[in-house]
């Protein structure tokens, strides 16, 4: 089963709820959850879920390390069948949609990622701008560049690395995949919230909730224990690379609540144009009072039907 959702759409009270009547272990779907002492940023449940519910897929490794979707499928496909052999029932929960692609449809064949050529880019943008970066994808691989905005530094980086690697771009690579489809079907529910306002209302109150709790102590802290580079993908991270920038001494603390916002903003936009293209997903509304109820009544019809 699987409860997916922009940020602050409520699928963690969701699911938690759900684990008070169903026999539930939770594997988290959050590409920054696995990262060791991000918890302030990541909005990691707190000791007592954890304690009450087993949650699987969290602080995995430290910041300076990296976590794949290949990582993702070859763990999450294992705790699937060992959760399943306990005779309980695995609820995968989550934002990050391309660890839920590769779960089902498997993975396209891109290279991992290269740090050395990640940081050459990072510095290649920092003194030509983004748009460059864009305009130079477009002469090398059009089809991706096509629908990228020149300011999508994430993409448009991964795009000029896996080029940078292989000599070959991108839209090439993605149409043949490896690995088989999960030989399962699962109950997928999209959590998307029907009113965008509102939901910026609460991304702006989750923000500052992470502000007040100690953010940016939390990086300060982080940065004195690892040796942590602004490209790594941990500090990539939403929240994060705007308290990195605080910390550097490049935005003031009004430009980082309000960079940080934008940029989770600009998250959800995404999560939600992903999951509305998903044709096999039960759509909830994330702001519905009734919503947790909701989850509950569809995931137990689901399980009758199957039984």
């Amino acid at each position: 089963m699987f409860i997916l959702g922009p940020t602050a759409s409520g699928k963690s009270a969701a699911a938690m709820h759900l684990a008070r009547h169903l026999p539930v272990e939770i594997i988290s779907v959050d590409s920054a959850q696995v990262y060791r002492g991000m918890d302030v940023g990541t909005a990691k449940p707190s000791t007592a879920e954890r304690a009450a519910v087993p949650h699987h897929l969290i602080d995995l490794i430290d910041p300076t390390a990296a976590y794949s979707a290949a990582q993702f499928r070859a763990d999450a496909s294992r705790l699937i069948a060992d959760i399943h052999a306990r005779g309980r029932l695995p609820l995968l929960v989550g934002g990050t949609l391309l660890y839920v692609k590769a779960l089902e449809d498997g993975l396209s064949n891109l290279p991992e990622a290269d740090a050395n050529i990640r940081k050459g880019l990072e510095g290649e943008a920092a003194r030509r701008g983004w748009p460059a970066m864009h305009a130079e994808l477009a002469r090398l691989d059009p089809v991706t560049a096509a629908r990228l905005k020149p300011n999508d530094s994430q993409r448009i980086q991964r795009a000029l690395e896996v080029f940078r690697i292989t000599g070959k771009p991108m839209s090439a690579l993605q149409g043949a995949r490896s690995g088989r489809a999960a030989p399962f079907d699962a109950l997928k529910l999209a959590l998307i919230p029907s009113d965008r306002a509102q939901l910026h209302v609460r991304i702006a109150a989750r923000f500052d909730q992470m502000l007040a709790r100690g953010l940016v102590d939390e990086l300060r802290d982080l940065q004195s224990r690892f040796a942590l580079q602004a490209h790594l993908p941990a500090m990539r991270c939403v929240g994060y690379r705007q308290a990195w920038e605080f910390l550097a001494g490049e935005i003031d603390a009004k430009a980082l609540r309000e960079r940080g916002v934008a940029a989770t903003r600009q998250l959800a936009k995404r999560q939600h144009t992903w999951l509305r293209s998903m044709s096999d997903a039960d759509t909830l509304d994330g702001l519905a009072p009734t919503l947790n109820d909701a989850v509950r009544a569809r995931v137990e019809r689901w399980l009758a039907n199957i039984r």
